[in-house]
């Protein structure tokens, strides 16, 4: 079983690339990955991709050692009003069981809100998102048995 392992996750309003250029000719080392809304596959049940959004990072990873990970993405529609300097990151989590997410995630959640129930995502993890009791955001993640990584799977 993998360790759980804690990275920082940076969200932006719109300018998610141009600051990740920035950190990696800094922290050196090439992006795990890098994609856009446009290139997310439709999710039942939702709207169409809004155009202005299609271009905003969806997620972006630059690894900055071994263990170490800084990852980020564009917020869109009512998420991007929510954006400012102090809450724009969460402390992503990932575990190397479904148990133990969900053991973390309600954990962190008691006393807080869910903005993201833990499920199963088209990325083959189970992902979901929280604020904490004390407004910090959350993101716990494990990815499922027969996991494809998503940032392989979609250069």
């Amino acid at each position: 079983m993998k360790p759980t392992t804690v990275n920082i996750y940076l969200t932006f309003d719109g300018n998610c690339k141009q600051a990740f250029d920035f950190y990696k000719s800094i922290f050196g080392g090439e992006f795990q990955y890098s994609g856009t809304y446009g290139e997310m596959p439709p999710q039942e049940g939702m709207p169409p991709m809004p155009e202005e959004l299609k271009e905003k990072i969806m997620h972006i990873s630059l690894p900055v050692s071994e263990e170490t990970l800084l990852m980020g993405s564009d917020a869109g529609g009512d998420w991007s009003k929510k954006i400012t300097v102090g809450n724009n990151f969460s402390i992503s989590v990932n575990t190397g069981s479904q148990e133990e997410a969900t053991r973390i995630f309600n954990a962190l959640s008691e006393g807080g809100q869910i903005t993201m129930p833990l499920e199963k995502t088209f990325w083959q993890s189970y992902f979901g998102m929280l604020t904490d009791q004390f407004g910090i955001n959350w993101m716990v993640n494990c990815e499922l048995e027969g996991h494809k990584n998503f940032e392989e799977e979609n250069k």
